[in-house]
C-alpha cells in the first residue's frame, strides 16, 4: 500500500487525465443511449457487455499510458506476426454480423472485432516506419514512397481479403493519409496517389465490386437508384426520418416511435447517432458532435507538445481515426455517405471498438505521461 499510493498520485499527475474523462462522459453517454435503443428487446444484455468493455478500456487504458510507445514500435515485428495471424483466423473462424461482413470471431457468445484490435498495432507500426524514414532516411525519396505503399497496401488488402469489411479498410486509409502529411510528405506525393486510385477505381468497380455494393454506395447521390425509397436507401431513409422527428429537444429517452419501433437498422450500434437526434434532439446530437471534437483536439494538442516525430504521429492516428469514423457514421446517418457499417466511437455498441478505442487513447496519454526534454516544457 505503501508503494501504490504513491505511485497512483505520480500517474494522476503525469497521465492526461482530461482525455481520459473525455472518453468517460463519451461513454457513459453510449451507455445511456444504449438502453434506451434496446429498450424494446427486454434485455440487459448489451448495456452489461457495454458497461464490461468500458471497465476493460478503464484498464488498457491505464495500462497504454505507462507502457512506453517507443518500446511497442521497437517489437514491430513482433506487432506484425500479430496482426497476420489475428487477422487471418478469420478465413477460418469468421462470423458474419448483420453488416455483412465476416469480420467477427466469438467465443463463448462473446464476440471480438480483430479490425478493431489491429487498428492499434497498425498506427505503432506506421508510426515507427514514417519516423524512421524521415530521420534517418527522406521520406519522400521515391524508395521511401514505395515501401510505405507497400506497408499499407498489405495490411488493407488482408483486412478485406478475410473479412470484407469495406468501411474498417477505409479507416486504415484514412489513418495512412493523415498520418503521411503529419509526417511532412509533400503534396505532390499525394497528388499522384489519387490519380492513381482514379486510374484503379474503373478496374475495382467492374471487376471487384457486387451490384449491391454499386448501388449502396452511389444510392446517396443518384436519387433515381431508389426513388421510393424502400430499397437500398431503406436504412438511411429511417434514420433521416428519425432525426427529423427529434426536432430541438427530441422527444425524450425511451419515446422515440422509429428508434421503439425497430424501424431503424442496428439502431445500438451503426445508427445510434439517429436514435440521438430522435430522442434527445438537435442539442443531443451537438452534445455528442461536441464531446467527440474536444476528443480530437485533445489528441492533436497532445501530439503537437510531444517529445519527437513518433509520438507525434501516434496520437495524429488516433485523431485520424476519431475524425474518419465520426464523419462516416454521421454521414451515413443523414444520408450523404454511403451505408458501410463504421460505429460511432465511445457512443455505438460494440465491446471491441470500446476498449480498442480507450488503448488507442491510453497511447495519446503516455505520450504526455512520458517526461519532455528540457527544451519542450515552455510548450505545456
Amino acid at each position: 500500500m505503501n508503494k501504490v499510493l504513491p505511485w497512483l498520485k505520480d500517474y494522476f499527475r503525469r497521465a492526461d487525465m482530461l482525455l481520459f474523462f473525455l472518453c468517460i462522459a463519451c461513454s457513459v453517454f453510449g451507455i445511456v443511449i444504449i438502453s434506451s435503443a434496446t429498450k424494446s428487446y427486454e434485455t440487459t444484455k448489451y448495456v452489461v457487455v457495454q458497461t464490461m468493455a468500458l471497465m476493460i478500456g478503464i484498464f488498457l487504458y491505464v495500462v497504454m499510458t505507462v507502457i512506453d510507445v517507443d518500446i511497442l514500435a521497437d517489437k514491430w515485428v513482433l506487432l506484425a506476426v500479430f496482426n497476420v495471424v489475428l487477422l487471418s483466423t478469420l478465413i477460418f473462424f469468421g462470423e458474419e454480423s448483420e453488416t455483412g461482413n465476416s469480420g467477427w470471431l466469438r467465443f463463448f457468445g462473446i464476440g471480438i472485432q480483430p479490425s478493431e484490435v489491429v487498428k492499434i498495432t497498425y498506427i505503432i507500426m506506421m508510426a515507427k516506419h514514417i519516423s524512421y524514414l524521415k530521420e534517418y532516411k527522406d521520406l519522400n525519396a521515391i524508395v521511401s514512397v514505395a515501401q510505405l505503399v507497400i506497408h499499407f497496401i498489405a495490411i488493407f488488402g488482408l483486412l478485406l481479403v478475410t473479412s470484407k469489411d469495406l468501411g474498417s479498410a477505409l479507416v486504415y486509409f484514412f489513418i495512412f493519409a493523415v498520418m503521411l502529411f503529419a509526417g511532412g510528405l509533400k503534396l505532390h506525393w499525394f497528388a499522384i496517389g489519387l490519380a492513381g486510385i482514379a486510374a484503379v477505381t474503373p478496374i475495382v468497380w467492374n471487376h471487384f465490386l457486387e451490384d449491391y455494393q454499386k448501388l449502396r454506395i452511389l444510392a446517396p447521390y443518384d436519387p433515381t437508384i431508389d426513388p421510393t425509397g424502400y430499397g437500398v436507401s431503406w436504412h438511411a431513409k429511417q434514420s433521416k426520418l428519425a432525426l427529423a422527428s427529434g426536432r430541438l429537444t427530441g422527444t425524450g429517452l425511451g419515446n422515440g416511435p422509429q428508434s421503439q419501433s425497430d424501424a431503424i437498422f442496428a439502431k445500438h450500434s451503426d445508427f445510434i447517432f439517429a436514435v440521438v437526434g430522435e430522442e434527445l434532439g438537435m442539442i443531443g446530437c451537438c452534445a455528442v458532435l461536441f464531446l467527440l471534437l474536444l476528443v480530437i483536439i485533445r489528441c492533436i494538442v497532445v501530439g503537437l507538445r510531444s517529445k519527437d516525430t513518433l509520438s507525434m504521429l501516434v496520437c495524429f492516428g488516433v485523431a485520424s481515426t476519431v475524425i474518419f469514423q465520426t464523419f462516416e457514421n454521421i454521414g451515413m446517418c443523414i444520408g450523404i455517405a454511403p451505408v458501410v457499417g463504421i460505429t460511432l466511437p465511445f457512443f455505438s455498441y460494440g465491446g471491441s471498438s470500446l476498449f480498442s478505442m480507450f488503448a488507442a487513447m491510453g497511447l495519446v496519454s503516455g505520450v504526455r505521461y512520458r517526461p519532455k526534454p528540457e527544451r519542450y516544457k515552455m510548450y505545456r
